[in-house]
């Protein structure tokens, strides 16, 4: 039986619909589908796997030439398609290279490349990958031929990187012969998508509660409509429930007081006094980042004083800086950027602001390794109590030099942009969202080993999280970064990471940026803002909207796995016993048909589907169809179910539980009215008895955990006036 699709929508006609997509990455295909009354839309997949190019007529998806040979990149004759290849001219041993931060191999399966032998041939060249900084293999090639193009294809698996989770990149070099010869469309071929793709849920064993600063949102002083009615309207839609202010870097040269950077004479288009009380009117909590690079403590507690004790805001969390272990960040220190005087500074910090208002929480920023950031600094060095090296990066220093003090930070504040300008990947980007795990780790590591006792109550936070920290292109404003957007935080719900704001609200918009066709999207401007200067919207703002629906107040976390890279799934579990479980589908081109296994768990047939992806992106571009989140259902859910995702989408299934039966099994006492009351239910499960006067509003009256095995329960309870209603709901968060 073909599986069911989440990408389903009822009409009323039939219709045979083609859709010349234009998919970035690949050529222009057809897809064909059938529209018709009841019927459900399942997308036919196109392509089999997904590759990733290294070189078309430039480097693309972020590879870097780390060559050892006279070599040109823009070489217009002979090419093999396109406007240009890479002529080299190589001695012995000589090579191109071509490099990347690291990454995964699992989703590819060969190096791909034309290569062309010049007007001489008979070049030898031979293959390498680069995994963790090493070539584990080498594979000779056949000898080129002159003035003809052949098309090499190279097997990972020759290369002993097929499972590599830190490839490189590639090495072709010269082992024999000499002449120039030339290289075009060089690729890793993705590896064969599987019929069938597994997803697991554990519904009894959940892993931490949702946290509500996971719903955060930077925003910005130069954003002038940032304290309008139509900003406080979206945040609420959205359910923002934090707001960081006043705008990441812009922090170090701000001054509060007089809503001006630096010795500007003018003045910033949203001050501090008119923010404030449109995130009070939103119900936000408020993260304030102070001025250290330019600024003072005393500035700092008088800017605490003003907000919580004079006009009685209340905003508990405040920053001290922002990234200023980053040499891009405005410091005017002796030595700037240096641990050790930030650490010493911020003590100062600590306690004048605490002073103004002893109840607020105050972070400051740390990176993960404990190399990282020593900016050139040797004076303070530190030794690991683990391995006995000597480091000198930012966050051991800091760390040693506030536990010094006898200041203990509230919270440590984390930051991650995964690209810089010239480095977007769609399909890398997809696999950075793993990486929170290994950061809580590390950071938490970090304190263990350098701060010590007293640091188990430090909380780690995320007050900035965006694809790309550089110059903006069409990535940060695709269907992909919205992806990005909710995979990320789906990966942060599994560490101890207690926010996640997002980089931001409104950032403004950018041409400077990339604009490869290799990247996915349509629109011709980039924006890490979700939506633009007033209120038109961006993928990014529908996957946030998404997340609100998903992660919410009550829910826990579920463990929730999948077996292939181009699917992540996330799942949560309502204290009325329902169960949400999100996948996203990663393959750009393809559905990916899912079987999913709930354990302890078993749903109603019918569920509700939530969903944005490519139609609904492509709906605005085309100014028809469905805009924004799509909502449907689908039939044939259990414990054990398939359904078909389309490509680039974000799905939303909820999984309603069967409710508990309550009978009236006789009357009590007439002196005292009261019902005798029977629960049915799940074996084990905890039952809430709610009344209720008009169905709207209930009211707890007891819980009780019903019998083991027969799953049944008696109550008795005192009977209401006439119009009284009772019911059964089931409490997994009481199990």
């Amino acid at each position: 039986m073909a599986p069911a699709s989440v990408g389903a929508f009822s009409f009323s006609v039939v219709l045979l619909v083609s859709l010349n997509m234009r998919l970035d990455l690949f050529h222009r295909r057809s897809f064909w589908f059938l529209l018709g009354l009841g019927c459900r839309l399942l997308w036919a997949p196109a392509w089999a796997q997904i590759d990733l190019a290294l070189y078309t007529d430039h480097l693309v998806n972020g590879f870097q030439d780390w060559s050892w040979a006279t070599r040109n990149l823009t070489n217009t004759t002979p090419v093999h398609s396109g406007t240009q290849s890479i002529a080299v001219n190589a001695t012995q041993y000589q090579a191109i290279s071509l490099r990347h931060s690291d990454f995964s191999a699992v989703p590819y399966s060969n190096v791909v490349f034309w290569a062309h032998g010049g007007a001489t041939g008979g070049q030898v060249l031979s293959v390498a990958a680069v995994v963790g900084g090493q070539s584990p293999a080498q594979l000779n090639l056949p000898p080129l031929t002159a003035n003809t193009w052949h098309l090499f294809t190279v097997p990972l698996t020759s290369l002993k990187a097929a499972t590599a989770t830190n490839f490189e990149g590639i090495i072709i070099q010269l082992q024999h012969g000499s002449g120039v010869f030339f290289l075009d469309d060089i690729s890793l071929s993705g590896a064969p998508l599987p019929s069938a793709i597994h997803l697991s849920v554990d519904a009894t064993h959940p892993l931490r509660g949702v946290e509500r600063r996971w719903e955060g949102l930077n925003t910005a002083i130069w954003d002038g409509n940032l304290a309008k009615k139509m900003t406080q309207t979206l945040l609420q839609d959205l359910g923002t429930t934090v707001l960081r202010f006043p705008g990441g870097s812009v922090s170090d040269e701000y001054h509060w007081a007089s809503n001006r950077s630096l010795t500007n004479t003018w003045q910033w288009n949203t001050s501090f006094h008119q923010f404030a009380p449109m995130a009070k009117v939103v119900g936000a909590d408020v993260i304030v980042t102070v001025n250290y690079g330019t600024g003072t403590p005393a500035e700092a507690a008088a800017w605490v004083r003003d907000s919580n004790i004079t006009n009685h805001y209340g905003f508990r969390y405040w920053e001290v800086g922002n990234e200023n272990y980053g040499t891009w960040e405005t410091d005017t220190n002796v030595q700037p950027h240096e641990p050790y005087t930030y650490a010493t500074r911020a003590a100062a910090y600590f306690q004048q602001m605490k002073a103004a208002d002893p109840t607020i929480r105050i972070g400051v920023p740390v990176v993960d390794g404990e190399n990282s950031f020593d900016n050139g600094y040797t004076g303070h060095t530190v030794v690991s109590p683990r391995t006995g090296a000597k480091v000198n990066g930012w966050t051991p220093i800091m760390l040693a030099r506030l536990k010094a003090l006898g200041v203990v930070p509230d919270f440590l504040v984390y930051h991650s942009y995964p690209e810089y300008s010239g480095s977007e990947s769609d399909p890398l980007l997809l696999q950075y969202a793993t990486q929170w795990a290994r950061a809580a780790a590390d950071i938490r590591q970090q304190v263990k080993d350098y701060y010590g006792a007293g640091g188990d109550t430090i909380e780690l936070l995320v007050t900035e999280n965006n694809s790309n920290s550089g110059n903006q292109g069409k990535q940060s404003t695709s269907l992909v970064n919205g992806l990005y957007l909710a995979d990320s935080l789906g990966q942060l719900s599994r560490t101890e990471f207690n926010s996640f704001v997002w980089w931001d609200l409104r950032n403004g918009a950018d041409t400077t940026g990339s604009m490869d066709p290799t990247l996915y999207g349509w629109r011709k401007v980039g924006d890490l803002g979700i939506v633009d200067a007033t209120t038109n919207t961006y993928p990014t703002y529908y996957a946030y909207k998404l997340m609100h629906q998903f992660f919410y107040q009550g829910v826990s976390v579920l463990p929730s796995t999948s077996d292939h890279w181009s699917v992540s799934s996330y799942a949560v579990r309502d204290t009325n016993g329902s169960v949400q479980l999100l996948v996203i589908n990663k393959n750009p081109s393809a559905t990916n048909h899912v079987t999913v296994s709930l354990g302890g768990f078993t749903p109603l047939t019918n569920a509700a589907v939530t969903q944005y992806g490519v139609l609904q992106d492509s709906a605005v571009r085309d100014h028809t169809g469905w805009i924004g989140l799509a909502t449907n259902s689908v039939t044939g859910v259990g414990t054990n179910f398939t359904l078909a995702f389309p490509p680039y989408s974000l799905t939303l299934l909820t999984l309603y539980a069967p409710a508990p039966i309550l009978t009236v099994t006789g009357l009590g006492s007439t002196t005292v009215p009261t019902l005798n009351l029977q629960l049915r239910g799940k074996p084990g499960a905890a039952v809430e008895v709610q009344n209720s006067t008009n169905l709207t509003h209930w009211k707890s009256i007891l819980t009780n955990r019903l019998d083991v095995p027969d799953g049944f329960a008696s109550e008795n309870v005192l009977a209401l006036p006439d119009g009284a209603y009772w019911r059964g709901v089931y409490r997994p968060d009481l199990n």
